[in-house]
């Protein structure tokens, strides 16, 4: 098997090409189904963000990954707009598991120690194994880059400096109109992202916050909470008369505000509308800045106020990297363990194997054993196999958690002519092909 990443990310694509890659719940379930139903593959998960679109295989090891990943993920999507080649990544192995971690730990958002990738590592997680794409190898490796994230977050202060994609919103209204006092806000969508920038901008002193939902009781339940006022989403272009700053955060899959609908708003407006859209696929009609005295920022146009911050957190991602190298020896001693018991247990069977042969011949030569004679002899050969390979087997269960545990696991293999006997396991070491390492040799 083989541990496969395909994915783009903030890093490696602009939001007009993340927002081709971005997936509804619906398109994760059916890429599941198609991903369940290929020979290919053993195991997915998807991680789908504003900010990411990450595909986790455990593949056969001839399993081409670019192939599968066409024919998976970009044969289902006949919808996208833009050719995508060119912005993805592939990592295999251990940098595969580096990379997930990575983004646990939040040092590969736009904004690092942001909280949010966590609950989406778990939420897409979930999916798949509510879906049943997920086995024995990915079950291990996130829950793993669950406790890699807390873990962080608990022993760093990279979270104290950090600031979500909400904040980061926030801070860039601040910057045009010097303060938020007295300005109104239009927030499109109730969903997390909105909460977060409604905590915020409260926290500033934004004078009133109108929240706009397709579903009513949601909006009225946020505004509640942030002590505003609720609309009905169709009212949207209505309460833009009397706004300062929109923030726009749906699940949309097009434009909620269009340049043709803001004509009439803006065409009645002295002063200046500021957009926020800060949801992936874009809310907002990026020509909606055509007009006079209208500002549009997407996501991308945050990076700004990321890289400002980046310096204080960057000293405590050192600190998060060593957390990091510390769990991926850990998944990789679990990998060595799942490898170093069907092992001890081939070559308890082969030595059985022997026994039992060489006490059929020697009952043959005997001659008529009483039963009692036969059972004394069948405790001693036990006797002397159990002693002989007990010392073997600790060793082996030692060593499969330390540097030389590969090498110590195919010694054993070579030793005891172990190979032929587990055809099943031949060409197929955990280690090596989900890892990509090849075992230390033994003289290391």
């Amino acid at each position: 098997m083989q541990l496969v990443l395909i994915g783009l990310s903030h890093k490696t694509a602009p939001v007009e090409v993340r927002e081709s890659l971005a997936l509804t719940v619906d398109d994760q379930k059916a890429i599941l189904d198609r991903c369940i139903n290929d020979d290919r593959l053993n195991e997915a998960v998807i991680v789908s963000t504003c900010n990411r679109s990450e595909f986790y295989f455990v593949t056969r090891l001839d399993c081409d990954p670019k192939q599968l990943f066409s024919d998976v993920v970009l044969d289902y999507l006949v919808h996208s707009r833009t050719d995508i080649a060119d912005y993805l990544y592939l990592q295999q192995g251990e940098a595969a598991v580096e990379h997930l971690f990575k983004v646990a730990a939040s040092l590969d958002s736009m904004v690092v120690g942001e909280a949010q990738i966590l609950g989406q590592l778990k939420d897409a997680y979930d999916l798949a194994f509510e879906q049943g794409a997920t086995a024995r190898v990915l079950n291990k490796l996130f829950r793993l880059s669950f406790e890699t994230g807390k873990r962080v977050r608990s022993e760093t202060n990279i979270g104290s400096s950090a600031v979500s994609i909400s904040y980061a919103a926030v801070e860039l209204a601040k910057r045009v109109f010097d303060k938020l006092e007295g300005r109104r806000v239009l927030l499109l969508g109730a969903g997390e992202m909105s909460e977060l920038t409604a905590l915020h901008l409260q926290a500033n002193g934004a004078s009133e916050v109108v929240v706009a939902n397709r579903t009513l009781a949601r909006a009225e339940e946020l505004a509640e909470k942030f002590k505003g006022r609720a609309v009905e989403f169709d009212q949207r272009y209505e309460t833009l008369r009397s706004t300062d700053i929109v923030v726009s955060a749906t699940a949309a899959t097009e434009y909620v505000i269009t340049k043709e609908e803001l004509s009439s708003v803006v065409s009645r407006r002295r002063d200046p509308l500021f957009f926020f859209d800060i949801a992936v696929p874009r809310d907002i009609d990026p020509h909606c800045a055509d007009f006079r005295n209208v500002y549009v920022y997407d996501v991308d146009a945050l990076d700004g106020i990321v890289e400002s911050n980046k310096a204080e957190r960057m000293v405590e991602a050192a600190k998060a990297e060593v957390i990091i190298q510390e769990e991926i020896t850990n998944f990789e001693k679990w990998l060595e363990l799942m490898e170093v018991e069907p092992t001890i247990a081939a070559l308890r069977e082969k030595a059985e194997g022997l026994r039992q042969a060489e006490l059929a011949r020697a009952y043959k030569r005997l001659g008529n054993l009483s039963s009692s004679e036969r059972d004394t002899v069948d405790k001693l050969t036990r006797s002397i196999i159990n002693k002989m390979l007990h010392d073997p087997t600790m060793k082996l269960r030692e060593a499969s958690g330390g540097r030389r545990g590969v090498a110590a696991i195919e010694t054993a293999r070579y030793l005891y002519g172990l190979e032929e006997e587990q055809d099943a396991q031949k060409g197929f070491r955990l280690i090596r092909s989900l890892l990509g390492k090849r075992p230390s040799s033994a003289s290391e």
